[in-house]
């Protein structure tokens, strides 16, 4: 089996890296930073976006497996005393590989070109200085509604836990194969309304926003953000592609989610 490490960056998790790549070498197992078979991050939450990120375009062929090196997070099975546990597990046992759904971000300019996106936790939309967003959402082709306000975040089950929580969006299995979109800081008056909840939205529906005043927009996918302009439309659905995590032992995710937020130190 060829593999990949991929560090945080600080002096735990490079040593922790390390040490790894040392045991697993041990274990006949190949180090290859180009096609590995599995992705193990070392760090954070953060730091296994950043792995998905970097081999997004093997999907079909990686799975994922996180440690952390500071609190325990929603994409890590492994804490840092487990780790001969976990290469011992990946040299012996098979593997159970987990689905988790992701959106495709697909953003089309005036002038006829187009780019594409993935993201595992969310994506948002917002002006690049600041400005009130004006936006039309349309769903499945119908329009929806005219948002104005600061921006709208899109997010997966799995990243239903993160900015999509802080903004008042439900918690989300990460079995269901949906994305949910959530307002930032809407404008509601006698003039303008939104919906005001957060929406669920299956796989086969496809949601477009299409500003309505022309300029710059700092577009966030996970945690890359860039400015975009001419902006004609962007339309946000739930990928084809899935990311698979290794699992060697069961984490449900609603444990995940009692240790994350309930569960006292």
């Amino acid at each position: 089996m060829k593999f990949a490490i991929l560090s945080k960056g600080d002096s735990k998790s490079d040593a922790l890296k390390q040490k790894m790549i040392s045991y697993m070498k041990d274990f006949d197992l190949t180090e290859d930073q180009e096609e590995p078979d599995i992705v193990i991050s070392v760090g954070g939450d953060g730091t296994l976006l950043q792995a998905f990120h970097t081999y997004s375009h093997r999907l079909d062929d990686v799975s994922f497996v996180g440690i952390h090196t500071g609190h325990l997070g929603f994409y890590a099975d492994w804490l840092p005393h487990e780790v001969e546990k976990l290469v011992i597990a990946i040299k012996n046992e098979p593997i159970l590989r987990i689905e988790y759904p992701l959106i495709e971000v697909i953003v089309r300019y005036a002038q006829g070109r187009e780019t594409r996106f993935l993201a595992l936790n969310e994506a948002t939309i917002k002006t690049h200085n600041g400005a009130t967003l004006v936006v039309d959402v349309d769903i499945r082709g119908q329009h929806f509604e005219r948002f104005r306000g600061d921006g709208l975040c899109l997010s997966t089950p799995s990243g239903s836990t993160a900015y999509n929580k802080a903004l008042g969006g439900a918690l989300m299995h990460p079995s269901l194969e949906a994305m949910q979109m959530t307002e930032i800081a809407s404008i509601n008056n006698r003039v303008f309304r939104t919906v005001g909840s957060p929406l669920v939205l299956p796989k086969h529906h496809t949601l477009h926003v299409t500003p309505v005043n022309k300029g710059k927009f700092l577009l966030t996918v996970d945690h890359i953000t860039s400015e975009h302009q001419g902006i004609q439309s962007v339309q946000y659905r739930v990928a084809d592609e899935k990311i698979k995590f290794a699992r060697f032992r069961p984490f449900p995710f609603w444990k995940r989610v009692h240790d994350s937020f309930i569960a006292s130190e």
